[in-house]
């Protein structure tokens, strides 16, 4: 490793850089999400309940009915007397015959069942309630991005799960292996490539409400310049890609143009990655440092190195067109729009 105005320059061959994701966070939806709570049982205001009310024989307030036996007498039974859907309104009640408003807002159905038979009681004779969620108007998730049919999607008491409401947006448009989930919850964002979701159980979490997930294809991008095949921003997966497979994304090198012992990657790495760091080497708003990797396709080692070299977003990746072009002109050509002013004035000098 050696300093160059105060960016730090490595070789691919040292082995550092070899592991990290896409974008170098690596989130983990079950460690720092979690399963939520199944919903569907916490009323809240738009939701239409069911509501069915049992009165014992001899009812009084809503009424018996009589059966005939095979001795010719006749049994007075209750009948099950079904409300019309009731709608939970702005002031999270709803309004039950001889009960009057009913507070549901925020309530389970078993709390408003025991509301709704206490208010009964002494006017009806042994009065009983069932209370069912009718329609899921409050705990909803939202799926967006490459899927087939965004939508909004109500969760139930079984508790859905990430990949249940990714089925029923229709799937993916694109192969899963090319596509990241990103769940946001609240002021929590993660992300992680659906490849992974899939393969590890614990990742296909329960969803919360007013969670909100998107599928990216292809989510990141990192930008080659110089004497490559091709000069463009490339996008990749979340999966990852290595150095190796970037170069080939690329086009190659321009075989008589480009010093295969000059292929350069710039990037803002975390200090701990380097551990010491020389005073006066600049930072940017995050905290990170800027670096330089050095690939020299001209040694062996270097290639298997580069299929190891994973890409991160946001890499920018220069060729040199020959000898005289060499890590000073890389510098060159990204200082100036991405260090500070003066670091530029000093790498430029």
């Amino acid at each position: 490793m050696s300093p160059l105005h105060g960016i730090q320059v490595l070789e691919v061959r040292d082995g550092v850089g070899l592991q990290g994701t896409a974008d170098g966070l690596g989130g983990d939806f079950a460690a720092n999400l979690g399963d939520a709570t199944p919903v569907g049982t916490v009323v809240g205001v738009g939701d239409a309940l069911s509501v069915t009310i049992w009165e014992a024989a001899p009812a009084a307030l809503f009424g018996t009915t009589n059966i005939g036996t095979d001795i010719g007498a006749d049994v007075q039974t209750s009948l099950s007397n079904s409300l019309p859907e009731l709608l939970v309104g702005p002031s999270g009640t709803i309004t039950i015959p001889f009960a009057g408003e009913v507070p549901a807002a925020g309530r389970t159905l078993r709390q408003i069942e025991q509301t709704i038979v206490a208010r009964l009681r002494g006017r009806a004779h042994l009065p009983q309630a069932i209370v069912r969620l009718s329609r899921n108007a409050t705990a909803n998730v939202t799926v967006l991005g490459d899927v087939k049919a965004p939508q909004r999607i109500p969760l139930t008491p079984r508790g859905e799960r990430l990949l249940d409401a990714i089925a029923q947006a229709g799937g993916t448009n694109q192969a899963l292996d090319r596509i990241t989930i990103q769940i946001s919850r609240g002021s929590v964002v993660q992300r992680m490539p659906a490849a992974d979701v899939i393969r590890d159980s614990k990742q296909n979490i329960v969803l919360e409400k007013d969670d909100i997930i998107t599928a990216f294809y292809q989510p990141y991008s990192f930008t080659v310049l110089g004497a490559a095949g091709r000069n463009d921003e490339i996008r990749f997966e979340g999966v990852g890609l290595t150095l190796s497979q970037a170069l080939g994304r690329i086009g190659g090198l321009q075989g008589d143009r480009a010093d295969p012992k000059g292929v350069f990657l710039f990037r803002w790495e975390l200090p701990q990655v380097l551990g010491q760091i020389p005073a006066g080497v600049p930072t940017n708003q995050d905290g990170r440092i800027p670096v330089i990797y050095r690939a020299d396709l001209k040694q062996p080692e270097t290639f298997f190195a580069a299929q190891r070299f994973q890409m991160r977003d946001g890499d920018i990746v220069y060729v040199s067109n020959s000898k005289l072009s060499d890590l000073q002109r890389f510098v060159g050509v990204v200082a100036s729009s991405i260090l500070p002013v003066s670091t530029v004035r000093n790498i430029t000098r």
